[in-house]
């Protein structure tokens, strides 16, 4: 008998993943985990019934939340990683030798140990101990309030706006996100599916754009989620995606990430720009 694992992405379409093996199943303080072994993506993880990442996939999300931030910025030095317990956005990001401090806080200890047991090529960066990775279990919105004038770079790796999520997407945080950067800073957040998911799609965009002089979206292709067609909303203190030259050279290779899709992921479908800005779309 067949075994299926299912997130169910609206009230009309599932996405179900032949799996060989449940690995782990259990609940944390904050959600319940499921990690399989699907017959398609490889190894999976699953948080409050949400697909996050998996083997097959995982660097199509990675790159793009990291590379495309990190090479706008000319000298991204202080890096913080708001989520991504698996590990994945760290490790992109401490390949960046002009990164010399990364800082991670994810809420949920639990999956940052269980990404480290079931997913060591995402997590390398934490098995390696990396000396410029610092790790912190603890709450990213309390520990937003306290920064100011630190980071070059914000990257919220975020799950879902439900659960221990939720409070990343309100206008309140993003406050907070700004004054945490430094006066040349760089904002980014992933915001699910400009198909799927357009209302928060739109309210994230208006709400950072009301807070950043800057505020661009950018698009990705991610198979493992809802049709596979994501997005990242930025914001900028400074620094403009649209008029991005190269700044330095990418010493290590990548799956996803070039310097044509640095500039090419900010070109938007006229749908998601007719979102985005009303018809007249910019």
């Amino acid at each position: 008998m067949k075994q299926y694992i299912t997130e169910h992405q609206s009230p009309y379409l599932d996405l179900c993943a032949e799996v060989s093996e449940i690995l782990y199943e259990g609940k944390s303080d904050f959600q319940d985990i499921v990690i399989a072994e699907s017959k398609e993506y490889g190894r999976v993880l699953v948080l409050d019934g949400v697909f996050q990442t998996s083997d097959r996939d995982e660097f199509t999300y990675h790159e793009n939340i990291a590379h495309i931030p990190l090479f706008l910025h000319p000298q991204p030095k202080n890096v913080l990683i708001i989520g991504g317990g698996d590990g994945g956005t760290a490790r992109e990001a401490v390949r960046h030798p002009e990164a010399e401090h990364v800082t991670m806080v994810d809420i949920d200890g639990k999956v940052i140990e269980l990404s480290k047991q079931y997913f060591p090529r995402i997590a390398s960066a934490m098995l390696e101990q990396n000396p410029r990775l610092t790790v912190k279990v603890g709450d990213g919105i309390a520990f937003m309030k306290e920064a100011e004038n630190l980071y070059d770079v914000v990257i919220v790796d975020c799950s879902d706006p439900v659960g221990p999520g939720e409070g990343l997407f309100t206008r309140e945080f993003y406050k907070d996100t700004y004054k945490a950067l430094k006066a040349d800073g760089i904002f980014v957040q992933q915001t699910e599916s400009p198909f799927m998911h357009r209302k928060l799609v739109k309210e994230v965009f208006d709400a950072v754009s009301a807070i950043f002089p800057i505020t661009r979206l950018y698009t990705a292709f991610i198979p493992l989620y809802p049709t596979g067609m994501h997005c990242f909303t930025m914001g900028s203190k400074k620094y403009d995606p649209l008029t991005w030259e190269p700044n330095r050279k990418r010493i290590f290779p990548t799956q996803y990430y070039n310097e044509g899709i640095q500039k090419s992921a900010f070109v938007l479908p006229n749908f998601v720009k007719e979102l985005l800005y009303g018809e007249a779309g910019k």
